[in-house]
């Protein structure tokens, strides 16, 4: 049997008894330790509705994440490969019934040429993200796409991770995606609640419930221990999926000692002949988005959040302060757009979604040095093998920190010489005096080394 277990979840959905707010208040002063939180508090937490404990569940839920994260924000961009799809998901632009759609699969020199695009305005990680085609998204394409990303190097400026977001693979398949060098891989479920799940896909492989969502079972026992899932909001009742993503969290971290390293928390938003998207079934308001975002920080702590660019500039700012820690910037989610002009983009209607935040890596860049947010490109866990267990011992102990405040430091120190425009280089100039400020000497002494190395001209310094 799956481990979703629906009825103990609208069991905890409709007790009453967990709306009770010294109880609440109980949660959240054990959830400052940073250890997690059980089904239960989490559900408890989430049937907040009064503004002074959303207010004290906010505030937590921010320190936590300081005391885990700092104030470090991971900066990515998905790179879309292809937009051909065998399945027929009601809420994708991408399905296969949808005949509007221009649909394009990327050349290799199409996947260099988008790629010079990125590291050209700064990007050191993409997502790379592929519809399900048993031709067009086979595993040695991937394979390819893979290479041809890695190897484009711009002056010293080049993508160091790439994260693959692809269809389920048997296990022998994701023995081969690991031998690509990849970082971390993320499969969502888009909905866990069954009967859900399978009005949303009607046909075609991903109709397969159990096959997805043991796929991060499949992947951690073919040795890709990194991995990312997530649900898409706006399916059902916002708070059966957050329990049921964290019921699959707790599985992995009980069954294998690796909880997953990132969960994302993307919203339904409008979608070419997509009849879901338009009108979702469960839309989440944004005091309910973002007071979910808050319980998911305090359940696990450990785990990075990831914020698309689905959402409005305003609303990504909120939910930085309560615990997104990973945010898309400057993206495109049709296939050959950072090289293509926004007229040809609307003309080929080859979007999967619209987006919300149209800002440039720079602007975002500049917006998250002003609210106080050190905009991290680096990329070194992955290349020093601190991943799976390892970097779970660093997230769960709070010492990642000390590893990641000089690494992130110095490659943004990268970003500013190589790429930052004289205003935004002025104010991170600023930001990085001030950060160094808040470390210890030793730790000083270090940064500073590591930034002499890059402003003398050294790139990808990390330790």
């Amino acid at each position: 049997m799956e481990f979703i277990d629906e009825k103990l979840i609208f069991d905890l959905i409709d007790d009453t008894s967990l709306h009770n707010k010294d109880y609440q208040r109980e949660i959240l002063e054990k959830s400052k330790n940073a250890k997690g939180l059980s089904l239960k508090e989490s559900a408890s937490l989430l049937s907040i509705e009064s503004q002074d404990l959303l207010e004290e569940l906010y505030h937590t839920a921010k320190e936590v994440k300081k005391t885990i994260y700092g104030n470090r924000l991971v900066l990515f961009a998905p790179l879309y490969i292809t937009n051909l799809c065998v399945n027929n998901c009601m809420y994708c632009a991408f399905r296969k019934d949808n005949k509007e759609l221009a649909r394009k699969t990327l050349t290799l020199e199409e996947i260099k040429s988008e790629t010079e695009h990125l590291v050209g305005q700064g990007h050191k990680r993409v997502l790379l993200v592929a519809g399900e085609h048993p031709k067009k998204s086979a595993l040695e394409y991937v394979g390819h796409a893979v290479k041809t990303i890695y190897d484009v190097n711009i002056n010293g400026n080049n993508i160091r991770r790439i994260n693959v977001n692809t269809a389920p693979l048997s296990l022998d398949e994701f023995k081969t995606l690991k031998s690509f060098d990849i970082g971390t891989y993320q499969c969502f479920q888009e909905t866990y609640h069954y009967k859900t799940y399978m009005k949303m896909h009607p046909e075609g492989p991903k109709r397969d419930y159990a096959w997805r969502l043991y796929a991060m079972d499949r992947a951690l026992q073919a040795g890709i221990d990194d991995l990312g899932i997530g649900a898409l909001f706006g399916l059902t009742d916002y708070r059966f999926e957050a329990l049921a993503m964290l019921q699959h969290a707790f599985n992995l971290d009980t069954r294998f000692g690796v909880g997953p390293h990132t969960v994302s928390v993307p919203r339904l938003e409008p979608a070419l002949n997509a009849p879901v998207a338009d009108k979702p079934p469960y839309a989440v308001a944004d005091k309910d988005f973002k007071k979910m975002v808050a319980v998911l920080r305090l359940a696990v702590p450990y785990t990075g959040i990831i914020l698309s660019t689905r959402e409005r500039p305003e609303l990504r700012r909120e939910l930085l302060e309560v615990g997104v820690s990973q945010i898309s910037a400057g993206s495109r989610t049709s296939p050959g757009a950072y090289e293509e002009s926004k007229e040809a983009m609307d003309e080929h209607q080859m979007e999967q979604f619209q987006l919300g935040d149209h800002r440039t890596l720079e602007e975002v860049v500049f917006d998250c040095t002003k609210l106080g947010y050190l905009p991290s490109f680096c990329t070194a866990c992955y290349r020093s093998d601190r991943t799976g267990d390892r970097f779970m011992e660093l997230a769960k102990t709070g010492n990642i920190g000390k590893i990641c405040v000089p690494n992130a430091l110095a490659t943004f120190k990268e970003y500013v010489n190589d790429f930052a425009n004289p205003e935004t280089k002025a104010q991170a100039i600023e930001f990085i005096r001030d950060e160094m400020e808040n470390e210890d000497e030793n730790s000083r002494k270090r940064i500073n080394k590591m930034i002499k190395r890059v402003d003398d001209g050294e790139r990808d310094v990390f330790f």
